[in-house]
């Protein structure tokens, strides 16, 4: 058992069997000995771990090495879809990609990253790499700045002590003050903006999902930076996601 000034104690053993999962997650194919080496641990210790997660179905073995299994796929699959958010918007993020021809996206905010729960892509979309389930820095992206914008100032402090404000290209947030000027203005305007941020020559405008005095998630249209101008964001971009978001928050108010 290990000892934790917060919650009591934890299992080890469960937490070496998540670090490997998340080993097998970043690298993919891996041997036993590649992954004791990955978390320094005794190969004897990688063997069971692998072996006993095999067992379960949640790694393959394949030609002596070892993948995650899609059994993750099924899990996550199930989680999605009893998520009342998803259930809702889905059919809305779907027309926002027809009707843009960009990628739409859904996301909400779990352990104070933004989580990608759907996107769908139009037919001159370009595909930025973002798989469904992804986490991420909150303030990379449009849809996490949209989310963040609406946390408590004590919330985002927390966020940020946590997880600190790494920087993914040369235009990303960078310090706690330009990350609250940052929100202010997202307040204000209502929707928030990505600017390559995240990724060279992507851009990205987002709106919250507000139920009451909550907000349930965000929803965005990405795209090229040529494609995804200002112009175009703020006449006609901005009314689609507006409308969309309506159309959402009041079904999962009433639904």
């Amino acid at each position: 058992m290990n000892e934790t000034t917060e919650s009591g104690k934890t299992i080890g053993a469960v937490e070496r069997a998540f670090s490997i999962i998340e080993t097998l997650r970043e690298s993919g194919t891996m041997t036993v000995s590649e992954v004791a080496i990955a978390r320094d641990i005794p190969t004897s210790t990688a063997h069971v771990h692998l072996k006993t997660l095999c067992s379960l179905g949640y790694i393959v073995k394949v030609d002596g090495a070892y993948r995650l299994g899609l059994r993750f796929l099924r899990d996550g699959g199930a989680i999605r879809q009893r998520q009342h958010i998803y259930q809702i918007a889905k059919n809305e993020i779907d027309g926002l990609a027809a009707e843009t021809g960009e990628v739409a996206n859904l996301g909400v905010e779990e352990n104070g990253q933004r989580v990608l729960l759907y996107q769908s892509e139009g037919s001159k979309a370009v595909y930025d790499n973002a798989p469904i389930g992804e986490y991420t820095n909150m303030h990379w992206t449009a849809l996490g700045k949209s989310l963040l914008a609406h946390l408590t100032h004590r919330r985002v402090d927390e966020i940020v002590d946590t997880y600190g404000l790494p920087s993914k290209t040369e235009r990303t947030i960078g310090s706690r003050e330009e990350l609250i000027v940052a929100l202010e203005d997202v307040r204000d305007r209502g929707y928030a903006l990505e600017d390559e941020e995240r990724r060279e020559g992507i851009r990205s405008v987002a709106v919250p999902l507000r139920v009451d005095s909550s907000v349930v998630g965000a929803i965005s249209v990405s795209g090229t930076k040529n494609r995804l101008n200002d112009d175009r964001i703020d006449n006609k971009l901005l009314e689609l996601l507006y409308n969309a978001a309506n159309i959402i928050t009041v079904r999962y108010a009433y639904e």
